[in-house]
């Protein structure tokens, strides 16, 4: 490829800088190499200079053809390189910017003789005294290229910054690895004492344990939307059964810093029972296996049909009818959002937007439903 249709391609597709002066040549990349005094195929058109351009004063004003001819003109002195007259400048910019296939200026040239291409590394490196011996394998040529490097920077050095340092970010993810532990810890001793506070006050031991076993062996099941639209989530029900405080989901959120667990442990903390039971809260339905299913007592519901899409059950009657439903709404809400709900056998609590002190009242009156509800159902 002559070097001129080279220079069109390069500035057609906006590759100028990829074209480099190494001492007293350009290299187009890693693919072609000419000499910077070459002559090209464009001819000048001026009455006393019909001479051709040569490859360096082609790239010096492509690169500068922005500028006004006066400033370009004083810039190639400069340079002491030879300029494109002002006659030339239009023809020769419409060329290689592509605006034109051709021009009357190009006289094409034979260049046959001249081998452009660099190809691999080893066509630069093969005359080189000395190196000609090294390029017989792999493993020599990578070896002659080390010698020829100039290390500026290594992995170390990289990591160095006279204005920054990585001291935040390395305690940022220790406190970040402490909390993932602590989250791990808190939720195994929840695990345990689930475990051992099974048979809470209506579940002795004897018979009524057995008939325990008998609805579902393990910890009983409390189920959550999963969606934020409802009040109660997976996020904030430790904190209102357990506390008797709601805390809303986006800014128990935050304080969890988008850490969603999978299952969390409730008990009923404020109760003068010596004995309590403990229930795990999951808001996965999808997640549980056939004999989870007969562990779940209670739900906090949407008010939506589709949220019992694919459970057990044929409709919501028989839900209800084996168990426990609630329907948290803040109290000043309308009458509509509740239309539905009222059509099944469920528990609608209601809570202040404002009054936290009221919040544990509406915790108290789910856990004597569900306390009753489980005494019912094992009898």
């Amino acid at each position: 490829m002559d070097p001129l249709t080279l220079l069109r391609e390069y500035t057609i597709r906006s590759s100028l800088d990829k074209i480099v002066r190494v001492n007293d040549e350009f290299r187009f990349g890693s693919d072609y190499s000419f000499p910077a005094t070459i002559e090209t195929g464009f001819r000048s058109k001026h009455v006393q200079q019909t001479r051709r351009y040569t490859l360096e004063t082609l790239v010096h004003f492509i690169t500068n053809h922005h500028l006004k001819h006066t400033d370009y003109i004083q810039n190639a002195r400069a340079l002491r390189i030879p300029a494109v007259t002002l006659p030339d400048r239009k023809p020769l910019i419409d060329y290689l910017t592509g605006k034109v296939q051709s021009s009357d200026s190009i006289i094409p040239l034979d260049f046959s003789n001249i081998n452009p291409q660099i190809g691999n590394i080893d066509r630069n490196l093969q005359y080189e005294a000395g190196d000609v011996v090294g390029l017989e394998s792999a493993t020599n040529l990578i070896e002659l290229i080390n010698a020829k490097e100039k290390p500026i920077k290594d992995r170390e050095a990289m990591l160095v910054f006279k204005k920054r340092d990585f001291y935040s970010v390395l305690t940022s993810a220790m406190k970040r690895d402490e909390e993932r532990q602590r989250m791990d810890a808190l939720q195994r001793k929840d695990n345990i004492v689930a475990k051992n506070r099974i048979e809470s006050r209506g579940f002795g031991v004897g018979e009524e344990a057995t008939k325990m076993r008998k609805m579902g062996e393990g910890v009983p099941i409390i189920l959550v939307p999963s969606a934020f639209s409802t009040l109660i989530t997976i996020y904030n029900v430790k904190e209102f059964l357990e506390d008797g405080v709601f805390i809303p989901t986006d800014v128990k959120l935050k304080q969890m810093k988008g850490v969603k667990p999978d299952c969390v442990t409730v008990q009923k903390k404020f109760s003068r029972d010596r004995v309590v039971t403990a229930y795990e809260v999951r808001d996965k339905p999808s997640a549980l296996k056939t004999d989870d299913w007969d562990r779940v007592v209670a739900v906090f519901v949407l008010g939506k049909e589709w949220q019992f899409k694919d459970w057990p059950y044929k409709d919501h009657v028989e839900i209800f009818n084996k168990i426990l439903g609630f329907y948290m709404r803040f109290e000043d809400d309308s009458v509509e959002s509740a239309k539905t709900v009222k059509q099944w056998n469920v528990k609608i609590i209601s809570i202040s937007k404002n009054k936290r002190h009221q919040d544990r009242a509406a915790a108290l009156e789910v856990w004597d439903k569900l306390e009753e509800f489980m005494r019912s159902r094992s009898r």
